[in-house]
């Protein structure tokens, strides 16, 4: 594959300030290091991809921003990680309300094991809003935002396992949206989906970065290619996972880059 061939994405950049930023990040696993001092401004209303071979701890950079990785006993995190300029791993800091501000979408679809209508609500619910008039407004508001309004309206009350692969997934980011995010990351959410669906998830994430602040993990250069704005490529040096080798504006990276290894990744040469 040449580098300037896998560019297919003509949406500019819409910068409009940094929503999220790293400064010196390292991230331990008890006494192995998983991240090495990354520093990395991640744009607002935009795409960014994070791209690299397996287990150069892409996932374990995504869930940083969420403190995903809270719940592994022994990680720790030095350097600073920010959302919009305040310290999210500050003693302070509610992580509730964080991963409200900063909502997940991971690899498989993991819908709840309950109705379309009460997997988006389930938010919702949980953080107050209880009216049932408020809730069907949210439910179909998150619903159509998703691109899954018209699949499902007349199937709210059926399992959400009745649902395809691909609307599986877009009924997860639903439920995301139902809690009015910030920030979306997404962990490689095509990688258990068809093409056909997958197309369906890129151009929802166009539309929805409109909006949100988007960060996604894919192994696909590709879909890196065509969904994102931005691109960071991280590699494992030695023992250590996760050295940040170089980032930019994707249509850059994927056609002009500076270090040879990101020529090497992005052209198939390895990973």
């Amino acid at each position: 594959m040449k580098l300037d061939s896998a560019v297919t994405n003509s949406r500019p950049p819409q910068y409009r300030g940094t929503k999220l930023s790293t400064s010196h990040l390292s991230l331990f696993y008890g006494p192995c290091q998983a991240l090495r001092d990354i520093t990395l401004d991640i744009p607002e209303r935009a795409i960014t991809a994070i791209i690299g071979p397996s287990g150069c701890g892409k996932s374990s950079f995504l869930r940083i921003f969420n403190r995903m990785n809270d719940l592994i006993p022994g990680a720790r995190v030095e350097g600073s990680v920010e959302l919009d300029g305040i310290d999210i791993y500050h003693r302070s800091i509610d992580v509730v309300e964080l991963r409200k501000r900063v909502g997940m979408v991971f690899q498989k679809p993991n819908p709840f094991p309950m109705s379309v209508f009460e997997n988006v609500a389930f938010g919702p619910r949980r953080h107050g809003r209880v009216s049932r008039g408020e809730l069907e407004d949210i439910v179909e508001r998150s619903l159509r935002e998703a691109a899954l309004w018209e699949e499902v309206k007349d199937k709210l009350d059926q399992s959400a396992f009745d649902l395809s692969g691909g609307q599986q997934q877009r009924l997860c980011i639903a439920r995301v949206l139902a809690v009015e995010p910030e920030v979306i990351l997404m962990d490689e959410p095509c990688s258990a989906l068809d093409p056909v669906a997958t197309l369906k998830i890129e151009d929802l994430m166009r539309r929805l970065a409109e909006q949100y602040t988007i960060i996604i993990v894919t192994h696909n250069m590709q879909q890196a290619a065509r969904a994102s704005d931005v691109s960071a490529f991280l590699l494992m040096q030695g023992d250590i996972c996760g050295v940040l080798v170089e980032h930019g504006p994707t249509s850059e990276l994927f056609t002009s880059p500076k270090d040879k290894r990101t020529e090497d990744y992005i052209t198939g040469r390895f990973g």
